[in-house]
């Protein structure tokens, strides 16, 4: 290593040093919380959500991490399957200037006129996504109180959270500036207003029973195709 390389390395590291740590709480611009966020590179979730910080606790296996693998397996079939489409898991996307969020799940259009986020040049998420993901312990949680909140105003079209402890999910979509619940068909069946053919078999998903929702699935798009 020369020495003017060297000398690059400990400015980057003393400065690194020298920036706050996140902490839960704090209430930053969003240059100012990206710059504390790539300062913690150990860090593995952050949000900024109406300008406060949030960096929420380990992760528990039923509560969210199983949740959160079986909606990935569902969308990321759908996403396989579809043309235009681009599927993000735990992917910082921005919002506006005070809501800097790290959904659990995105799904947004790509290329297409209507596409309402695009892949910055420093590759994060900007603009809102089409479909935003939530997996939430409770209806006390945040992602259904504040975060929901920064979705409608940001122009989200639709919100889908699984409500873990109450055994529940809610699909909103965005109807003249407020969210409306998509109601389930006789059969339990959520079906998106955007994405055509993402069908959602919620009594499935909830017994845990996969292989019910890929097929509930592959009906819709196996409808969507021949319309």
């Amino acid at each position: 290593m020369s020495s003017a390389s060297g000398i690059l390395t400990a400015a980057a590291r003393l400065e690194t040093a020298t920036v706050p740590p996140l902490e839960n709480g704090d209430r930053l611009t969003r240059a100012e919380f990206e710059r504390r966020y790539h300062a913690m590179p150990g860090l593995k979730k952050a949000e900024l959500i109406e300008g406060v910080v949030y960096m929420p606790s380990p992760v528990r296996f039923r509560r969210h991490s199983q949740p959160h693998v079986r909606l990935a397996t569902w969308l990321g079939v759908y996403e396989s399957s579809t043309a235009a489409v681009g599927l993000a898991d735990n992917a910082t996307v921005r919002l506006d200037l005070d809501n800097e969020p790290q959904p659990d799940l995105v799904l947004f259009k790509t290329g297409t006129p209507d596409a309402q986020a695009a892949i910055s040049e420093d590759d994060y998420i900007d603009g809102a996504p089409e479909l935003v993901v939530e997996i939430a312990s409770s209806s006390a949680s945040y992602d259904l109180n504040q975060k929901k909140g920064a979705y409608l105003r940001n122009g989200v079209r639709e919100y889908l959270a699984w409500v873990v402890l109450e055994e529940r999910l809610v699909w909103w979509r965005l109807d003249g500036g407020e969210y409306v619940g998509i109601a389930p068909d006789e059969g339990g069946v959520l079906k998106s207003m955007v994405f055509p053919g993402l069908w959602l078999d919620v009594p499935a998903l909830l017994r845990g029973e996969m292989r019910a929702v890929l097929e509930c699935l592959e009906k819709g798009m196996s409808l969507r195709q021949s319309s």
